[in-house]
């Protein structure tokens, strides 16, 4: 069995005409998700807890520095670049956030969902899944070292491109969940309602047809035809719904429902 690493991931939020979600392209050598466009995020440092591994993550791959001072004042862009250039030169990000007198602003994330990678999947990961809004004055960019390029979509765009992005099926599973809502705050409540049902979301790959298929825990195959760990969710929460599986076509995962293709 492949070891599981913990790991922490951002759904950066903005309002517009409707809320907008913020995806970095990683390096098309990445040994993880290459070339996919996804949250910002990576693994969690020893010691460190998941929460503040979220906010290091953005800061270092993003720019974007939520975190504030010992009177309670955020950490203002320009001041945050200078510090991410420290970072980008080698220093520990946690220990320079220390130096400079700031703490990172946990309490601007709530927690969205949890997903660990199938276990027919050689590099696994156990990520949390957390939404920030966008602080006031920033403009993201990435790091030009993990990630290449960057894209502010709405919900329904993204998924409309799900092909051209390469989005991963946890990114494809919170952008559908995240479409119908009209604002941030409105997200942001939701999130919170969803943390009194919080579930892990373990796929099982399974047969079919067309190629590789991964199934969501609520789909009713994933105990029968799923092959490899699994993690039943009894009783599946209210937002586990929708579509259950996913399709590999070719480089772009399709997300559809259990009885529109048997397996």
């Amino acid at each position: 069995m492949s070891t599981i690493r913990e790991a922490a991931t951002v759904i950066l939020l903005r309002d517009a005409q409707v809320p907008e979600a913020f995806l970095l392209r990683r390096r098309r050598g990445a040994s993880f998700m290459a070339s996919a466009f996804v949250f910002p995020g990576g693994g969690v440092d020893t010691g460190e807890a998941n929460d503040v591994a979220a906010l290091r993550e953005l800061f270092e791959e993003a720019g974007v520095l939520i975190a504030s001072d010992s009177a309670g004042a955020p950490v203002d862009p320009v001041t945050a670049a200078a510090l991410r250039r420290r970072v980008a030169a080698g220093e520990p990000a946690n220990q320079v956030l220390a130096a400079a007198g700031y703490r990172w602003d946990t309490s601007a994330l709530h927690p969205w969902s949890h997903w660990i990678t199938p276990s027919v999947e050689p590099k696994r990961f156990s990520a949390k899944f957390w939404v920030a809004r966008l602080p006031s004055g920033y403009e993201p960019s990435f790091d030009d070292n993990e990630t290449v390029e960057q894209r502010w979509t709405t919900c329904a765009a993204a998924l409309a491109a799900v092909g051209e992005l390469r989005l991963p099926p946890p990114q494809i599973r919170t952008l559908y969940e995240m479409q119908h809502f009209a604002s941030v705050a409105e997200i942001v409540a939701a999130a919170q309602q969803r943390a009194g049902f919080a579930a892990t979301i373990l796929p099982r790959a399974a047969s079919h047809p067309q190629g590789l298929c991964l199934l969501l825990p609520w789909d009713p195959a994933y105990l029968s035809a799923g092959q490899g760990d699994a993690l039943a969710i009894e009783p599946l929460p209210a937002w586990a719904d929708g579509p259950t599986r996913f399709i590999l076509d070719g480089h772009a995962w399709r997300y559809q429902h259990a009885h529109e293709g048997a397996l």
